[in-house]
Parts: structure tokens; sequence; C-alpha cells
């Protein structure tokens, strides 16, 4: 699997060195639609008959799979929607913004990018609603690490409604399956800011993770996967918690068991009755899940793109919808905060252009932005204060593609109503 933060830092530095030469690069760095699996009908599956089976390395299979396909690949739950949704209007609005010497619009972004899907949102309102690649409002995207983001949201009203007393507090308090366990003794603050001390590697050790918790082996894909097993069973350890940021799916993880110990269901089920349905979506949710029913939390959520951004305008209203606190002020405020205990995940500590907190990043030093952030380029943006909401799904997060995002969100930020 490739590294996410390598993807972003990478493209980051490219957006810098593009910036300092006056000049931005022109489709040099996107893909024409037809290698992404156009002329083959935006396929779905493990890939090319006779190819060794994978869920995410052949292009022209993202659109599909990212959409809907994984659900035929995968076990998965689903998260019911409510009879009645929130109120979300389309309210079609230009969106503009510089980029070097250059002005462009929405459409320039989503002709230079990969973009599966794209939406603009205030208070309400949706400014600009887009899909491409043969994808519509009626499919489930694919959140990737967006995920854990949600997982985040599904601590805090955990904390709100006592089922968890302190982050100070470690699993084995909750879960009686991690007792004795290396990831059962982490004071769960340091999980969520992906701080464990635990000895694993993103990108190295993802066939350690990703195999056994939920792909499965290539001969047998999905059979027998246990997330569980590979949290209670990993051992190996790097420092102290809390010491340094290293971003890893064992942390969430572990947080998912936390979660299913102290709601007595599942994920989804939780999910379901604390979230979803009162925040008002509009279609049901799925969650990716092992062969033995557990959520891959770390991943796997799947939603259509206008649910997406009522999740992200529930975090600009600070955790209210619809007159109803579903997930605490304080809770919110925290993600975007760091304190005495957070130093290792502090803006240009955890990285020189990035921080984090409680699984969301923070892409702006004041923790103004929150941002949901996944693999090959699926990114959910709040303004807290604008209210202003960004969600794009995509196939891949080429060159300086998200700081030609950021660019287009602050043009949003900026635009009056």
């Amino acid at each position: 699997m490739l590294n996410r933060r390598q993807l972003l830092i990478a493209g980051y530095g490219s957006a810098l060195l593009g910036a300092a030469a006056g000049f931005w690069p022109g489709r040099t760095e996107a893909q024409p639609a037809g290698d992404w699996g156009e002329a083959q009908g935006y396929p779905t599956g493990w890939g090319p008959p006779g190819q060794m089976p994978r869920w995410e390395a052949y292009r022209p299979y993202r659109a599909g799979n990212f959409s809907g396909g994984f659900e035929a690949m995968f076990r998965h739950h689903l998260i019911a929607a409510p009879t009645q949704a929130s109120p979300l209007q389309a309210e079609p609005k230009d969106v503009s913004y510089r980029l070097g010497f250059s002005r462009r619009s929405v459409s320039d972004y989503l002709d230079q990018w990969p973009v599966t899907g794209l939406l603009i949102a205030r208070k309400g309102r949706v400014w600009s609603e887009h899909y491409r690649f043969g994808r519509d409002s009626s499919m489930r995207f694919q959140s990737w690490s967006m995920a854990k983001s949600v997982t985040s949201l599904l601590v805090g009203i955990a904390l709100d409604r006592r089922l968890i007393g302190s982050l100070d507090d470690v699993p084995q308090d909750y879960a009686e399956s991690l007792r004795g366990t290396l990831h059962g003794k982490i004071p769960m603050r340091h999980l969520l800011n992906m701080s464990s001390g635990a000895k694993v590697d993103h990108e190295g050790d993802s066939g350690r993770i990703d195999v056994p918790s939920i792909t499965g082996l290539p001969s047998a894909r999905t059979v027998g996967t246990d997330l569980e097993k590979v949290v209670r069973e990993w051992s190996e350890v790097s420092e102290p918690p809390g010491q340094r940021y290293n971003y890893n799916e064992l942390c969430p993880l572990t947080m998912g068991m936390v979660l299913r110990a102290v709601s007595g269901g599942s994920l989804a089920q939780f999910a379901q009755a604390q979230l979803w349905q009162p925040m008002g979506a509009e279609a049901d949710a799925s969650w990716l899940t092992d062969a033995l029913g557990h959520e891959y939390n770390c991943v796997g959520f799947g939603a259509r793109l206008r649910d997406w951004a009522r999740l992200g305008q529930l975090v600009a209203q600070q955790g209210e919808m619809q007159g109803r606190q579903i997930v605490s002020r304080a809770w919110l405020a925290d993600c975007a905060s760091h304190g005495p205990q957070d130093a290792q995940v502090r803006y240009g500590t955890m990285r020189a252009d990035m921080g984090y907190k409680n699984f969301f990043w923070q892409p702006r030093p004041s923790g103004a932005w929150l941002m949901m952030n996944g693999h090959l380029g699926q990114r959910l943006l709040v303004d807290r204060a604008s209210q202003t909401v960004l969600v794009q799904t995509a196939m891949h997060s080429e060159g300086p593609m998200h700081k030609e995002l950021y660019a287009l969100f602050e043009a949003a930020i900026d635009s009056p109503g």
C-alpha cells in the first residue's frame, strides 16, 4: 500500500517548487480518463483475470471499487439513514481561485485531477456539486482513512455519554480482550494522537496488518481475517507512549475495540444510533469488516458525497445539527487544539506543514481548519469560522493536487454568503 504521508509530503513539496518558479504545471501530473477504466466501463473487483488480486493497486478498478465495488468484495455492515434527512439545499455559486498567475474555476480543477466527486457547501447550502468518471450522487464513496475521523466523532460521543471516563484511561479498562497486551496498556490519548510507541511502520508493515485484518491471502481473499487478533498479538515497542507521532492502523483499530466494548455492539450500530440518524443522513452508509464482522475502522466507511458534507457541517457547527448536540463542542474544540501532553502532534512538530489531534488533521497552525484525510485523494475540509465545507473523492493524489485543493478551499472561504 502507498504511504499516505509520503504522498502528501511529496505533493506539498512539488507545489512549493511550482509556486517558487512562478508557474504551475499543466496536465503533466494528471492522467487522461482512459487510464482510469473508462474503456472497460469502470470495472470492479480484485483486478484483471490472471493477475494478483489486489484491492487498490489497479487504476482502472479504482472508480468502481471506491464507489460501491468494495461492498461486493468485503463483508460489511450497513448504517441505516433516518426517515427524514437534514436540509442540504442546492444554491449554485461560482467559486474561482488564483493559482500562480492564473484564475481557475472548479471545472479547471476537475479537468486537471482524477477526482470522482467534489462538493462545496456552507451552512447547509450546496454551492458546487460535481461527479466525474461515471460516478453519480446515488453512490457511496469510500473514505479510506477519513474513517479514522469518523471514529474520532464516535469516541467523542462515547466520552460525552460517559461510556469512556477519560482519555488517560487505557483500553484494557474497557475491553477485556486487550488485558495484558501492548495496546491494552497505552493511554487512549496517545492512541488518538498516533503516538502509541508501538514499533510499526505504516508502509512497511501494511502486509502484516492489512492481509490478516481485512484482505486475506491472495489465494482466498477476505477468508479468515481477524483484525482484533492482529491488535492483541502486536508486541513490538519503539519508545514510551506519547513521545513521537507515528501514523499507523493499529491505533484506530484499538479504539474501535474499545468502542465496541463500551457500546455493547458493532461500530455500525453505535454510529447509526448516535451519529448517522441524529445527523439526518439522506442514505445508508456502509463499513467494511473482517470475516468476524468487526469494522476495519481505520478505513472502509462508505457514504454519499452529500452525507460526507453533512458530517463536515456537523463539525463546522460544533457538533450540533437540527437543534441537537450530537457530539460535544468540547470534543471538537479538543480536536482543534493542543495541550502539554500533545506536543508531539502540534503543527510544525508533527510535520512542517501539518498538525494532528484525535484522528483529525490540522492544515493550519491555528486549528482553524479540520481535515479528514484519506488515501489517494479523499478529503473533507472544514473551516470552523465560516462553516465552509469541501468534500473530495478521488483515485489518486498526484503532484501538487492537494495544494491546489487548498487554494480552491480558501477561495470558497473568502466568498460572501
